[in-house]
């Protein structure tokens, strides 16, 4: 979702009513209503799930609420709160095994408000493929470059385990010298399309090999850490951020140094992100200069708030505190960390349309405590991009030259 944002993504509309509407009445009646949902699958699919916002229904676990049946028919009953714009999805028990549409690609949730009980048919194409079968299959994905990948990666610090792909420039293997490194997030949207949320990839192989060849820096190992079902709460830094940090900088950045050609310090140790994604970018920047010296902030969901983790959890969102996360942390004197440097953008449509205040805020902020825009951090506006993989593809380039040619 990506992905990002997987699990964000599915709920980025209702966000978009909660910013310019209000929050809808989620769960204030009492009154339920039985709905029944009919998953029409290919005949051999294996054990489907059910997953969606409620807290029935994980709230978003890929594998939330096993389906009944076999063949081409699988059935749900849930009770839904009277008036509730249920949203769901059916999946194969991972964000990696999604349903998918007639087009053979990844659909928005489904959605309905629920005012009786009702029955809903949803029809569904087929599922992702296990991601494992172009994982081995790597050259298949057109990269530039070499990939290496950490399957199944486990952590003292984190509930479920997850992949982690290394990108290695062309030439590589037939050198000696050391590489600087940028630790990315969402790592499944980065190199190949097959996998990538929307089958939209970011590219990120092809526009470092484009600063390369236009002599804007020298090229950087890049280290894509895949998301979990866990992915929001990883990545928030009022959540569950100092774990997934703790993860990144003890388990993952130690096994980096010793098994690759790796220039360290903070001068040569970089991260990125998109979405919350780009949130988690900025908090280890700002929690560990000494590690890591940038941070591209692609698209960072700085609109995150109380309000949003009810509505996420499946609770009424009417009495929770709309106010980001971010402008709260302001507002009461929150500092940035000295000699790093930041680079935040955003576009004008879908979830960005709303960014544009609160990153005018965190602007302020970084320039009363001194910073210089343009040397020590950037906030970039881009006009009519939306908050996607595809808007991101576009501009990765430029956070790279950032992150690469200011060190």
């Amino acid at each position: 979702m990506k992905a990002y944002d997987l699990v964000f993504k599915l709920f980025a509309v209702v966000i978009m009513i909660f910013l310019l509407q209000g929050a809808p009445d989620i769960l204030a009646q009492e009154e339920t209503q039985q709905v029944t949902i009919v998953a029409v699958v290919p005949e051999d699919a294996p054990q489907v799930y059910l997953s969606g916002n409620l807290p029935e229904l994980g709230p978003w676990h890929p594998a939330a609420l096993p389906m009944e049946g076999n063949g081409a028919q699988r059935v749900a009953t849930i009770s839904v709160p009277s008036g509730h714009n249920l949203q769901f999805k059916v999946t194969g028990g991972s964000w990696e095994q999604e349903g998918l549409g007639p087009s053979g690609t990844v659909m928005p949730a489904f959605s309905l408000t629920v005012t009786e009980d009702t029955s809903y048919t949803a029809e569904i194409a087929g599922f992702r493929k296990d991601p494992k079968i172009f994982i081995e299959d790597w050259k298949g994905s057109g990269v530039e470059g070499q990939l290496v990948y950490w399957l199944d990666v486990k952590s003292e610090r984190l509930k479920d385990p997850r992949h982690v792909v290394i990108w290695l420039p062309p030439g590589y293997e037939d050198s000696n010298k050391n590489y600087s490194v940028i630790y990315m997030h969402d790592g499944q949207n980065l190199f190949d399309p097959r996998i990538a949320y929307t089958n939209v990839d970011l590219g990120v192989d092809e526009a470092m090999m484009r600063g390369v060849s236009d002599g804007l820096y020298d090229p950087a190992i890049i280290v894509g850490i895949w998301n979990t079902a866990e992915r929001l709460m990883e990545y928030s830094p009022w959540h569950d951020a100092d774990k997934y940090a703790d993860f990144v900088v003890k388990e993952i950045v130690p096994r980096v140094n010793e098994d690759f050609r790796v220039k360290t310090g903070p001068e040569n140790t970089f991260t990125m992100g998109s979405s919350m994604g780009g949130l988690v970018s900025f908090y280890l920047v700002n929690n560990f200069p000494n590690i890591f010296g940038a941070c591209g902030c692609v698209s960072s969901h700085v609109t995150w708030s109380p309000q949003m983790i009810e509505w996420f959890n499946g609770r009424d969102p009417t009495g929770a505190d709309p106010t980001p996360y971010i402008q709260t942390d302001i507002k009461e004197g929150a500092t940035v960390a000295k000699d790093v440097r930041m680079f935040f953008d955003y576009g004008t449509k879908g979830l960005d349309a709303a960014y544009h205040p609160t990153h005018q805020i965190m602007k302020r902020w970084l320039l009363e405590q001194g910073l210089e825009e343009g040397s020590d951090f950037m906030v970039k506006k881009y006009d009519g991009a939306d908050h996607n993989e595809a808007s991101w593809r576009e501009r990765v380039g430029d956070q790279l030259a950032w992150l690469l040619d200011g060190k």
